[in-house]
This record gives structure tokens, C-alpha cells and sequence, in this order.
């Protein structure tokens, strides 16, 4: 995929930018984000930062916390979750951009329950710079064919066809999975 091509129209990608760009920030938003921000030095430390997704309940996040750690034992990296920076956001889209903005690396954790991060997926391939440095880990299952439905399928359509999809089963193929990742 080049610069110029995004798997989102334009239109939808200018509607989401006008909003965004629409927001009106208050002195006490503004200082909110620069604490967040100072939380993140750990990225700027680093040479590799992975800002991993994925919701957190009680058993996915297990699992989401197994990458996290596995991420954090690689020599110059610094692996977290998007709840490791404080804060009560009122749009949690500009919190994602925010930091997705400053990271080597974007990995999802996918799986069909309960939730998923649905609205980062869009966010991850709507955005040229966000599909170029993410990485989806999902979960196969046995006995379905399309567990997440067709528009999560288009999506890791995409990542695969770029040799971005890492697919697992077992907590053992995630952590194999995620030594896959850069």
C-alpha cells in the first residue's frame, strides 16, 4: 500500500479529521494530556515502543498482559496497554492518536469475546502512518470459519496481505506470535 492509497474513502477519513479537529481543548484538558504525556517517557527511552490493543476483561486481558510482558523482556523496548496512562479522557479516539502518533509500533490482540477493539482496527487501517507500523495477533478458532464477521475480515485481509497477521490459538502460539513482531 503506498502513501497515497487507504483502505477507508477519503471522505470518511475527512469526517473523522474535521471532528477531531473540531474539539476545542480546555487549559485543564491541555494539562491533563501533558501529564499523560510525561508518563510516556519510556517510549522516548527506547528504540522500540509497542502501544499493544485490545479490551480488558478478565481473561483477554490476561492474555494481553502476556504480550505486554513478553514485549517488555526484548532488549530496548517498552510495551503498554492504553489503561497505563492515567487519566479520564473525554475522547478516547485523541487519546489513541495521541500516543499511536509517538510509538515504533501498533500490535492488536485479537480475539471474538467478548468485545474486540473495533474502533481502533478502523483507526489502524483509515490512517496510512497507523496501518504502516501495526501488527494484529488473532486468535483462530477450531470450528468457525469467520469468527469476527466480515468487516473485521477485511481488516485482517489487509495486515495479511502485508505479512502483518500473526495468527494464534494457544497462549503458547501467542507468545510465539509475539516473537514474530519487530
Amino acid at each position: 500500500m503506498t502513501e497515497e492509497e487507504s483502505p477507508v474513502p477519503d471522505e470518511v477519513l475527512k469526517s473523522a479529521k474535521t471532528q477531531l479537529d473540531e474539539e476545542e481543548i480546555s487549559l485543564a484538558d491541555n494539562e491533563e494530556i501533558l501529564h499523560a504525556l510525561s508518563e510516556l517517557t519510556p517510549v522516548y527511552e527506547n528504540d522500540r515502543s509497542y502501544f499493544v490493543l485490545r479490551n480488558y476483561d478478565r481473561e483477554p486481558i490476561r492474555r494481553l498482559n502476556l504480550v505486554v510482558d513478553r514485549l517488555n523482556r526484548r532488549t530496548n523496548a517498552y510495551a503498554f496497554r492504553m489503561v497505563d496512562i492515567r487519566g479520564e479522557w473525554d475522547n478516547s479516539i485523541q487519546k489513541f492518536c495521541l500516543i499511536a502518533d509517538i510509538v515504533t509500533s501498533l500490535v492488536g490482540v485479537a480475539e471474538k469475546e467478548p468485545s474486540d477493539f473495533l474502533v481502533e482496527q478502523g483507526l489502524l487501517v483509515g490512517t496510512v502512518e497507523y496501518f504502516t507500523k501495526s501488527h494484529v495477533l488473532k486468535r483462530e478458532y477450531e470450528d468457525e470459519n469467520h469468527p469476527f464477521g466480515w468487516m473485521q475480515d477485511g481488516v485482517f485481509d489487509l495486515f495479511d496481505q502485508e505479512g502483518r497477521l500473526h495468527r494464534w490459538r494457544t497462549e503458547e502460539e501467542l507468545i510465539d506470535a509475539t516473537a514474530e513482531l519487530p
